[in-house]
């Protein structure tokens, strides 16, 4: 991220680079920089005779290198944006030519998504020298929370740990699903404003009481009650709680309890950096190693691999999701 804001503080202060290579498994950030690069490297009136948007499905290396080679029009630069360009995969090492020599008045962008080109290649040490090469690499889950924080805290809202982590649960990894949820959250709500499981309830939908987060609270803290009644609501809700997400991230929950009992140091601190949660949350692994012993968390994660696969239909065809969820949870809590 801290990457991003120096190549975007860059374009604003007109640092042109003659090639923005964007590549990666995250597309998020690859479309908002070749958005902001369309916005605002040439004026309204520029952009009509020198800006171009180019397919990599409709066009070829040599007919970029062509366009990329004439000479803006009124104007001191032309942007040429290629989208979708890990459709050139194949071709796009005849791309090294023009990347050792590029031309200057011209501003060449690659959204190369989903993959990255080989580094150990002529093309990418060319490119090093003479462009900018973004490799956007796709986040953990751990990672999202902190990202949320981030992205809400430079535009003066802000988030509980709860919100953050509900958020992170039923959107998952996907960096433009969750800008979109928080976009929807900022129209509604006034700057300044922290956003809490009562507010992503209420705008969102996602239920503060009866989701992952709050099943992972009731099993560690072994309430068996509270537990059962959010096995239920998945049960009566399979699409929005389908069971392999559900399966996931109780696997991801007791794993890192696992882990948790093998570190020497136990303090909250230690734990929370060992574990790659916010301290906000460190308690509730403290209580659930506790309620768990090590060999009883052994045998909880053979079952998880267990009933993810007969959450996918191997060996329970005729089962209910619900049933299933149901058994898995008496095997996890007694």
């Amino acid at each position: 991220m801290d990457e991003v804001k120096q190549l975007v503080n860059d374009i604003k202060n007109r640092k042109f680079k003659p090639i923005y290579f964007l590549m990666g498994e995250e597309p998020y950030y690859i479309d908002k920089i070749s958005d902001f690069i369309q916005e605002n490297v040439l004026t309204e009136e520029e952009r009509g005779f020198n800006q171009m948007v180019l397919y990599g499905r409709d066009v070829t290396i040599d007919d970029i290198v062509s366009h990329a080679k004439r000479f803006p029009m009124m104007a001191e630069y032309q942007v040429i944006i290629v989208k979708e360009a890990q459709d050139l995969s194949r071709t796009i090492e005849n791309l090294i030519h023009y990347a050792k020599n590029p031309q200057p008045s011209t501003i060449l962008v690659f959204n190369y998504k989903y993959k990255t080109i080989d580094k150990r290649k002529t093309l990418y040490k060319e490119l090093n020298k003479n462009a900018i090469v973004h490799d956007s690499k796709k986040m953990y889950d751990n990672q999202i929370p902190t990202w949320i924080n981030r992205v809400l805290a430079s535009q003066n809202y802000s988030i509980t740990p709860k919100g953050a982590q509900m958020l992170t649960e039923f959107l998952g990894t996907d960096l433009s699903k969750i800008s979109n949820e928080l976009d929807k959250l900022k129209i509604v709500l006034p700057e300044g404003t922290q956003i809490t499981p009562e507010l992503i309830e209420e705008n969102i939908g996602i239920s503060k009481d009866y989701n992952n987060f709050e099943l992972h609270k009731a099993i560690g803290y072994r309430d068996v009650l509270k537990a059962n009644k959010i096995i239920k609501y998945f049960g009566e809700n399979p699409k929005d709680n389908p069971m392999v997400l559900t399966v996931g991230f109780l696997y991801t929950y007791f794993s890192r309890i696992l882990h948790l009992h093998g570190l020497n140091d136990k303090s909250a601190r230690s734990v929370a950096a060992a574990l790659k949660i916010s301290p906000y949350f460190t308690e509730e692994y403290i209580v659930a190693a506790r309620n768990y012993p090590m060999k009883k968390v052994s045998a909880i994660i053979a079952d998880l691999r267990l009933f993810d696969v007969k959450g996918k239909g191997v060996g329970a065809n005729s089962v209910p999701q619900s049933d299933l969820l149901k058994e898995l949870l008496v095997r996890i809590m007694y």
